[in-house]
């Protein structure tokens, strides 16, 4: 069975003009490396691109672990951090991670789904 194709850099456009809140939206190969998306136009990062190098290869290293519990537990739908400065959201692609960071203050209930209907239109 083939993994279904998707194409990053629409999904990551389309999300981040779902939400004004939303600051980033972008896909991490399992190595964690940025492969599409990124910052949103006119906004001021959080972090150093340096910093961002190291949350993508830790992102990816949790994913990989989460991984472990899917047959006791079924696949991780999505996994959320919610932070003092931000909410971060990720999704697993195929073995690709979509990672949306939004500010701390965006309805976290309504959201996921809101993505998750973007990845799987």
């Amino acid at each position: 069975m083939s993994a279904k194709i998707y194409d990053y850099t629409k999904i990551c456009d389309s999300i981040k003009s779902l939400d004004p809140k939303i600051r980033f939206a972008g896909v991490i190969n399992e190595r964690g490396r940025l492969v599409a998306g990124g910052m949103k136009e006119n906004v001021e990062p959080l972090e150093s691109e340096k910093d961002d190098e190291m949350i993508f290869m830790e992102l990816a290293l949790r994913v990989k672990m989460r991984k472990e519990f899917d047959r006791q537990l079924g696949p991780v739908n999505f996994a959320m951090a919610s932070r003092e400065r931000a909410l971060a959201i990720s999704f697993l692609i195929n073995e690709d991670i979509l990672y949306v960071v939004s500010e701390p203050d965006a309805d976290y209930g309504v959201l996921p789904k809101k993505i998750l209907s973007i990845i799987h239109a």
